[in-house]
């Protein structure tokens, strides 16, 4: 196999559904030039006759044939066609990834989130963007907040009315939908309506769904800090309440790109939240209950973080061959043989770890952990006030005892 560094470069031109004619000189000339062309069906289709390149469907899954098509054409001029800008959601990651920069030459061309910010007048640095290709549309609950502009990237002609049934289901049902088709082309064309009341037909594949969102009276108003209200959740009990949770998220402190390692997931709270936290945070979820392991996938696409994973197991034996963690949360099996030298031996230096309980048992073990590796032991206590008769009391929740620390270098 002919080293990436001494193929020529992969172009990669960017386009439209103006096709051909939306293409610059640049454009023209690569495919035109191009010994193989790989794109995608549609967009091959899109190509005249003087482009006289082999033609290459992508095959499906696309991402793990990336490779092997590099291989299989080094050595010949090659162009990849790609929808609109193909750094934005789009196959050119999947090519830099696996050939280089170096090896890339990028024509893009304007994306479909450009056109459609156009067409509604809408400043793009204050859209929030949501792709359901090849992803799951509830992540899309986790951008809906009163006011706020969302797009969506559809994969299908039938993704507007999911999009719309997933709006009502939020008790965003009064929220305004308009589907933008074809955009940038001749055949381009919109429909507009709401949420609540959406029934128009599929229309046209390539379609683009922007939601301007307005919450229903009644709706909860979830915030984007950690601690949502208890009731977000669905749960049996094993629940980390809220104010607790905001505490222990602190604590784990989540930074993009992350992985946290959820240990006792019980409902899937912390997990959840940390995903929430950024959109490039990762999250897996450790749970031994097949009903609780459920309900952590449920809550996790109810409040927009369908990408959280969830293994079904008992810990320690169910942390062998997950990735390592930047942090741990123990919520639950502290005293279980073995679990937080499990946990402690994974964490690279710098990775955190926080553990909470609320039995003597589990806090003396978390003692002794403390007076070994330092850290913060922290009591907290919370209150809440509740009728007493025709007057007002406190009444006080469980204590929870949570060590919370970062792995030093030079320890193992």
């Amino acid at each position: 196999m002919t080293p990436i560094s001494e193929q020529p470069a992969v172009t990669v031109v960017g386009i439209g559904a103006d096709g051909w004619a939306g293409l610059g000189p640049a454009g023209r000339e690569a495919l035109a030039a191009a010994e193989v062309v790989v794109g995608g069906p549609r967009q091959l289709d899109l190509l005249p006759p003087e482009c006289a390149g082999e033609r290459v469907a992508w095959p499906s899954p696309l991402r793990p044939a990336v490779p092997k098509l590099l291989a299989e054409h080094a050595g010949r001029r090659l162009a990849v066609l790609a929808s609109g800008d193909p750094m934005f959601y789009g196959i050119g990651r999947a090519l830099a990834e696996e050939a280089g920069p170096a090896a890339l030459h990028v024509l893009p061309h304007p994306s479909s989130v450009s056109y459609a910010c156009a067409r509604m007048g809408w400043a793009m640095q204050d859209v929030e963007v949501v792709s359901a290709v090849g992803r799951d549309p509830a992540a899309l609950a986790g951008a809906l907040h009163d006011g706020r502009r969302v797009l969506v990237l559809a994969p299908d002609a039938a993704t507007p009315a999911r999009i719309a049934e997933l709006l009502r289901e939020r008790g965003y049902g009064p929220s305004r939908m308009t589907v933008l088709e074809q955009l940038g082309g001749p055949a381009e064309h919109r429909v507009d309506g709401v949420a609540g009341t959406w029934s128009a037909p599929a229309g046209d594949p390539l379609n683009v769904v922007a939601v301007e969102c307005v919450r229903a009276a009644g709706t909860s108003r979830l915030p984007v800090v950690p601690g949502l209200p208890d009731d977000a959740y669905e749960h049996d009990g094993q629940l980390t309440k809220k104010y607790v949770r905001a505490a222990t998220l602190a604590a784990l402190a989540p930074a993009p790109g992350e992985l946290l390692w959820d240990v006792g997931g019980g409902s899937g709270s912390i997990a959840v939240e940390w995903l929430r936290a950024h959109r490039a945070c990762r999250a897996v979820s450790v749970e031994r209950d097949p009903v609780r392991a459920g309900r952590i996938t449920r809550n996790a696409r109810a409040l927009g973080v369908p990408r959280l994973k969830v293994v079904t197991g008992a810990a320690p034996g169910a942390l062998a061959g997950l990735p390592v963690p930047d942090a741990v949360f123990i919520g639950g099996g502290l005293t279980g043989a073995g679990l937080l030298e499990t946990c402690w031996a994974a964490l690279p230096a710098g990775g955190r770890l926080v553990a909470n309980t609320v039995t003597l048992e589990s806090e003396a073990l978390l003692t002794e952990w403390y007076r070994r590796h330092g850290g913060e032991l922290t009591r907290l206590a919370v209150a809440q006030a509740v009728p007493v008769g025709s007057f007002t009391g406190w009444r006080q929740a469980m204590p929870v005892t949570q060590w919370s620390v970062t792995k030093p270098a030079e320890h193992t």
